[in-house]
């Protein structure tokens, strides 16, 4: 499989839709041309992690080839997502903001020393250390005597051009619950997580089956949750179909190709990503629904096809022969994480409990609904570790 930043790297460069005079600036993504109005804009929120970043622009200035950096890159990574997962669980502000916009910081760094370092031929696989390691997803590590294995994905803010001051709930979630332990029924439950980017080009480059293969074939978790943003209230999405047809872009400032009427396969390493229409969620949602708070919690069976429209199924029997349009969670990264996670779980771990959650959608920044959207959903965690076989073995042992 190929490198997943080299093609994300490319394909920023190309589809940067600002022309600026400066090197530095005329060398970076969309994400990184943001970084300019978030300064102004929230300068209290991007200056949080600001000394381990210049940490990195100090080690950067003492470096002159880039052969050997990453190694390096990966802990300057692995610190800032140490950083913000330990602030957000000791000093919880129910903000996921101020980790997005360091990483990038980060990575412009980068790319400015590359930029003065010509050929920097190793950039690819610089950004990837730098990038993999500040989401979590190089040190998803299990204690030995964790009894029942838990992975839960967040993804990072998104529709930053319609609000730039922009937080993810989902977000949120992933760092706070990271490294969370609890005992129930006599076993100990271990929540470990990792953070998502919002781009297309990183799910067609295969990011999440490079993430989620070696957990599933090796029988390294229990139990997986992917969560994102969604709708007015939780959605547990039990039937993600395999197609895009949003009309949002990504982080990047790209478009799905997709329509209601056209719906597009997303790729996998260069190719249409094979698999059926839907596939089903098979965490115990009828347990987690119980899970008490503020929002209420749906069983979501909500489909589009094109054959039928928008309906509620009942059963994969019942989608065999359409086309899908939207899954339950829709047609945009928030589904196509759960159907990519859905189709590698039937691959490797068939018996493994999976599924989406969508959270409530916050308007900006709001730390008391995202302090009650994180509290509901350690609730359906406890609620679909309790329904976990082992779970059941401990009942059975008292």
């Amino acid at each position: 499989m190929p490198s997943l930043i080299s093609t994300v790297f490319s394909s920023a460069l190309l589809l940067s839709s600002v022309q600026v005079s400066e090197p530095a600036i005329a060398y970076a993504t969309v994400e990184e041309q943001r970084l300019e109005a978030a300064w102004q804009a929230m300068p209290q929120v991007l200056s949080r992690f600001e000394p381990l970043v210049n940490n990195l622009r100090l080690e950067l200035q003492h470096t002159e080839h880039s052969r050997d950096l990453a190694p390096r890159l990966r802990q300057h990574g692995e610190q800032l997502w140490q950083q913000a997962t330990y602030q957000a669980r000791t000093n919880p502000n129910y903000d996921d903001r101020a980790l997005y916009w360091a990483r990038l910081m980060m990575t412009q760094t980068l790319r400015q020393w590359c930029q003065q370092h010509q050929p920097c031929v190793h950039l690819p696989v610089l950004l990837e250390a730098l990038e993999l390691s500040s989401r979590g997803q190089l040190t998803i590590r299990f204690a030995k005597d964790s009894d029942v294995r838990i992975l839960l994905t967040g993804f990072d803010p998104f529709l930053l051009d319609r609000n730039l001051n922009q937080s993810n709930p989902s977000g949120v979630t992933a760092l706070m619950l990271d490294g969370w332990v609890f005992q129930q029924d006599g076993r100990q439950i271990e929540v470990q997580t990792a953070m998502i980017p919002v781009r297309f080009a990183d799910f067609d480059q295969g990011m999440i089956e490079q993430l989620l293969t070696p957990l599933l074939s090796e029988q390294s978790i229990d139990l997986l949750l992917t969560v994102s943003m969604g709708r007015q209230h939780f959605d547990l999405e039990h039937f993600p179909g395999r197609r895009r047809s949003a009309e949002a872009p990504d982080n990047l400032n790209v478009y799905t190709g997709g329509s209601a009427s056209n719906p597009v396969l997303p790729l996998l390493d260069g190719t249409p990503l094979a698999g059926p229409e839907f596939v089903a969620y098979s965490l115990p949602y009828q347990a987690m629904v119980q899970a008490e708070g503020r929002f209420h919690i749906n069983d979501n069976r909500s489909v589009t096809t094109l054959e039928r429209g928008e309906f509620a199924a009942q059963s994969l029997t019942e989608l065999a022969d359409q086309t899908a349009v939207q899954g339950g969670g829709g047609g945009y990264l928030s589904n196509e994480i759960s159907y990519r996670s859905i189709l590698l779980r039937d691959r490797y771990a068939p018996k493994l409990p999976v599924g989406h959650i969508h959270t409530p959608r916050i308007a900006a920044f709001e730390p008391e609904t995202t302090a009650a959207i994180v509290q509901q959903i350690k609730q359906m965690i406890r609620l679909a570790a309790a329904s976990h076989p082992q779970a059941a073995e401990a009942d059975s042992d008292k």
